[in-house]
């Protein structure tokens, strides 16, 4: 198991917080970095996010997770965009500053997912190849659309959609409709039985242990096709 480095991110001058609280986990054979946003209901030390920070630090992927403004002041109400853009890029610029020369990917889970796309399709976030997505939230449980991935054509590079099929928050079919438009830039890898935590029912045949292991080993071979190998 990887050690992590407890660390903090400053924000732009003016910012309240000043900084956020982060965890960086860098094998010594690292080769990446995924810079490793949190959801809306639970912040970076969130089970999830542990476990699969390790699973991807065991195939050589540096990763950086960190609090948004809200978790960090004990809120429970998400960012508004702009606050939360501020967040992802001042996330970015730190990795870039402590992971010098490795190439970095960026994203998270659900809401921080969607929050990176959101900054990456406003401006570019500075040298970032590519955004991967642990369940994009297409839309509320139960309200389905397709508004919240309007965005997405405007974010350049490529993009890795991780998504289960009891997934409340993104119908599939909605979800391959709005992502069409990306062409070969988008990624889509469903995972059976998941839902948008990634829990899998007994019945499935397998354990949330495997499922993270999958989802660690889908994201790796897509960033070695970025990388060319």
């Amino acid at each position: 198991m990887t050690a992590q480095q407890a660390l903090t991110v400053p924000m732009p001058a003016g910012s309240e917080p000043t900084s956020l609280d982060a965890r960086l986990l860098e094998p010594a054979d690292a080769d990446a970095a995924y810079v490793f946003a949190h959801g809306a209901g639970a912040g970076m030390d969130h089970p999830f996010m542990a476990a699969l920070a390790q699973a991807l630090a065991g195939r050589r992927v540096a990763t950086l997770r960190y609090q948004f403004p809200f978790m960090q002041r004990g809120s429970r109400r998400p960012d508004p965009p702009g606050v939360a853009h501020l967040a992802v890029r001042a996330a970015v610029a730190e990795c870039t500053r402590r992971l010098p020369g490795l190439p970095m990917v960026a994203g998270g889970k659900s809401y921080g997912g969607r929050m990176t796309s959101q900054a990456h399709a406003a401006r570019p976030l500075d040298g970032v190849l590519g955004i991967a997505f642990f369940g994009f939230p297409m839309h509320p449980a139960g309200k389905p659309g397709t508004d919240r991935a309007k965005h997405l054509v405007n974010a350049p590079g490529p993009m890795l959609f991780l998504q289960g099929t009891r997934d409340e928050l993104a119908d599939l079919g909605l979800l391959r409709q709005a992502i069409e438009p990306l062409g070969t830039r988008a990624t889509l890898q469903v995972v059976d039985d998941a839902d948008h935590a990634f829990h899998v029912r007994a019945a499935s045949g397998r354990k949330d242990p495997a499922v993270i292991e999958e989802l660690a080993g889908t994201m790796r071979a897509w960033i070695d096709r970025l990388q060319g190998s």
